[in-house]
């Protein structure tokens, strides 16, 4: 019991990405037609899910301080915005798969909440300390995880529009949607710069090229994934039918960003992994690199539909299948992990 309270007390704060590259997957199972995966990935996620907000949970009644801490923390703190992004995408999950709008629509009410509290949080807190580390120590690919949360509350609600039949809430939903979409550009834009000046004017160690730096790419294929679903549901919206021109080009353009960042991360990894021979552990934050290559994949399915461009769905019929082996090797490991940790308590 005290092993298990203070994992608790310590609990990484970024785990709702096991959840986020698990319904991105599903998703994108689903959607290219593989419905007993999905169907698999779903029940694996409806666990998922509610273990880790357990969790969460009980660190927040009884671990208050370390939570706060951890919240107003330049490293730890944006691991908090999976909160918010997990549970969008599970809502969206049990829309897309399960048609549950109802428990959908509570789960976007509870990530609106969440997403205010952590965001103002985070970053006022980040803003007004005193001792604020270097730029090479305080930014990693985890901070874009602010955009994805951003975008996630857009897509769910997008998503949930059909649930609704009042016109005039419909439409006030379509302008939060669209908000959120134009809010997340704007923060992707803002962190990457800094992140891209990391990368190349900072001196890089291969140890501290972690796996959230794959949200370079997951950041702006959730974003295209967002747009491509605000065009495909622009029918009947007389607001969003006046912004349909510029937000096709700008999904556009975050797709192809997205696209381009892949090889060089590749090529990184490679680096880091083959040339410095660094160590392929189990890593709690290995899950915020494969949510970027299942949502690559959904997003790329979505971007054919909403631009009518069907040779870009034989990309998503490549990219499913590094998503699969990336999901099940690092639940191998999550359940190496498990083991070895009760072997060595016991």
């Amino acid at each position: 019991m005290s092993v298990l309270k203070e994992k608790i007390k310590h609990l990484f704060t970024g785990y709702f990405a096991l959840v986020m590259a698990t319904g991105a997957l599903s998703i994108a199972s689903h959607l290219l037609g593989f419905i007993k995966i999905s169907q698999v990935l779903l029940f694996c996620n409806m666990i998922f899910y509610t273990v880790i907000t357990i969790l969460t949970i009980i660190r927040v009644i009884f671990y208050f301080k370390n939570v706060k801490e951890d919240l107003t923390s330049h490293l730890k703190g944006p691991g908090f915005f999976t909160l918010v992004a997990g549970t969008n995408v599970f809502g969206s999950q049990l829309v897309i798969l399960e048609e549950k709008y109802s428990v959908a629509f509570i789960l976007w009410m509870c990530s609106i909440v969440l997403w205010v509290v952590i965001m103002y949080a985070f970053f006022t807190a980040v803003t007004i300390r005193d001792d604020k580390p270097t730029l090479a120590e305080g930014i990693n690919g985890a901070w874009l995880i602010a955009t994805v949360a951003t975008q996630s509350v857009a897509i769910l609600g997008v998503l949930l529009i059909p649930f609704y039949e009042n016109q005039v809430l419909i439409e006030f939903i379509n302008f939060f949607t669209l908000s959120m979409f134009f809010l997340g550009c704007m923060l992707y834009l803002s962190i990457i710069t800094l992140i891209f000046y990391r990368f190349t004017f900072l001196h890089l160690k291969h140890a501290s090229l972690t796996p959230p730096y794959w949200i370079n790419m997951g950041a702006v294929a959730i974003t295209t994934l967002a747009g491509s679903l605000i065009i495909i549901n622009a029918v009947g919206s007389p607001l969003v039918e006046q912004f349909v021109s510029f937000i096709k080009g700008f999904t556009l353009f975050f797709w192809v960003t997205g696209t381009w960042w892949i090889p060089l991360l590749v090529i990184l990894m490679y680096w880091r992994y083959i040339v410095h021979r660094f160590p392929i552990n189990y890593d709690y934050q290995m899950w915020g690199m494969v949510f970027p290559l299942a949502m690559y994949t959904t997003s790329t399915y979505q971007l054919s539909e909403a631009l009518a461009i069907p040779f870009l769905k034989n990309i998503s019929h490549v990219f499913i299948f590094p998503a699969w082996i990336t999901w099940g090797f690092g639940i191998l490991l999550l359940i190496v992990h498990l083991y070895l940790d009760l072997v060595r308590r016991k």
